[in-house]
């Protein structure tokens, strides 16, 4: 499979991007919007399957992540939606796809992706969110009721962790991971391309820390007050929603992007949480590869 890397200058910054297939064979390209705000593309690797059938995938790092610029001395009023915005505009300028491209976007990649399409850009194509909310305080409110159920113990450091300000501490750390085990991954171990992500995230955590906050359920970044729910009836790309049932994305955070987005289905992975990309990844590529090819 023709694999290419480059990067995409992005005013004085640069943005890695890489290709899976051929931009020429006559498909619509996808292309791949990572979570976090963060992360990495490294565990959304699994969408390169995709290309199997002719159907050229760019993954790409977002500004401050992975291989693109690393900007680690940035505050929050740099890391805005805007601004990832605007890198996703370059990159699909850059690449000459203006003309009709394809956009999957996971968690955080699914919210960007949503900000992207109410603007109704005309070459968009198609839409797939994977494991998203349509607003944060949606998010917050799911995510602390899965928390609840959390094992007491569990719950306890979390919490004494959060008031003493020692979030960073290998306790609480612990305990966060075994939120992230029920409703992130449930792949164990974890596979290592999600592994890598965590990995690189623990050495340069800048842009979650600033738009998220120190965890998945503690959300206290620039983001907090975010919500699209407002807008959704200007997507007018046929969209895919997917998601899993033990996915911190539950069906009530997920529910307004099916209640207002106008041409939209639902997929939920039943044996899934998170990422049923590497969780149940052959029903996956099968579901979403079967919705793009109806939209060439």
């Amino acid at each position: 499979m023709l694999m290419i890397e480059n990067y995409a200058p992005f005013g004085a910054y640069r943005t890695w991007y890489r290709i899976t297939g051929n931009l020429g064979s006559g498909l619509t390209p996808l292309i791949v919007v990572h979570g976090g705000p963060g992360c990495t593309h490294d565990y959304v690797d699994a969408f390169a399957d995709l290309a199997e059938g002719g159907r050229p995938v760019i993954h790409y790092d977002q500004l401050g992540n992975g291989n693109s610029t690393r900007l680690p001395d940035k505050g929050g009023d740099f890391w805005t939606v805007d601004l990832f915005l605007a890198e996703l505009d370059n990159l699909i300028n850059h690449l000459g796809i203006g003309g009709g491209y394809m956009v999957l976007g996971q968690s955080w990649g699914g919210m960007l992706s949503s900000e992207h399409a109410v603007r109704k850009p005309s070459g968009l194509k198609a839409l797939v969110i994977a494991n998203s909310p349509p607003s944060m305080r949606l998010w917050v409110e799911e995510a602390n009721r899965l928390r609840k159920d959390l094992p007491q113990d569990v719950q306890t450091v979390l919490l004494t962790h959060e008031v003493a300000g020692t979030i960073d501490s290998e306790a609480y750390k612990a305990a966060s991971r075994v939120f992230y085990d029920r409703h992130v991954c449930r792949v164990v171990p974890w596979p290592a391309e999600v592994a890598r992500t965590f990995e690189i995230m623990d050495g340069d955590s800048t842009v979650y820390k600033a738009m998220n906050g120190p965890t998945e359920f503690h959300v206290i970044g620039t983001l907090k007050d975010w919500s699209v729910i407002d807008r959704l009836d200007n997507i007018e790309a046929p969209t895919l929603l997917i998601s899993g049932r033990h996915d911190e994305a539950t069906p009530k955070v997920v529910q307004p992007f099916a209640d207002n987005i106008p041409d939209v289905r639902w997929t939920i992975f039943e044996d899934s949480s998170h990422m049923p990309h590497v969780e149940e990844r052959e029903a996956c590529m099968k579901v979403v590869g079967t919705f793009l090819a109806e939209h060439d």
